[in-house]
């Protein structure tokens, strides 16, 4: 079962944008802004540790400020060669709050 979490408002984050957000356990969260959708990634890059949340986002890929390595925010797949992917989490809106949600550990 998933747990949400309000992480900020809709108008918080204008289309076209991201925004560092902080999840469970303070983990830090890119939240983006893609036409009215909204999609959430680690906030952190694999190459090395760019802020994903400060690239530039053309459509529904985040290409990070530091190496141009290239994520589609609503797969975490990579836009480029070598395989890597981000972590992508659950976003829904309430009431004109952005939630973020999480799996609940079972057990």
């Amino acid at each position: 079962m998933a747990q949400w979490k309000k992480v900020c408002n809709v108008e918080d984050i204008p289309p076209g944008s991201g925004r560092l957000v902080m999840g469970l356990y303070d983990k830090p969260i890119a939240l983006f802004n893609v036409e009215g959708s909204f999609y959430a990634i680690n906030a952190i890059c694999p190459h090395m540790g760019g802020p994903l949340q400060s690239g530039r986002l053309e459509g529904k890929v985040i290409y990070c400020p530091w190496h141009q390595w290239s994520f589609c925010v609503d797969t975490g797949e990579a836009d480029h060669q070598g395989g890597h992917k981000v972590s992508i989490y659950q976003v829904q809106i309430q009431d004109g709050s952005v939630m973020l949600g999480w799996l609940q550990n079972p057990g």
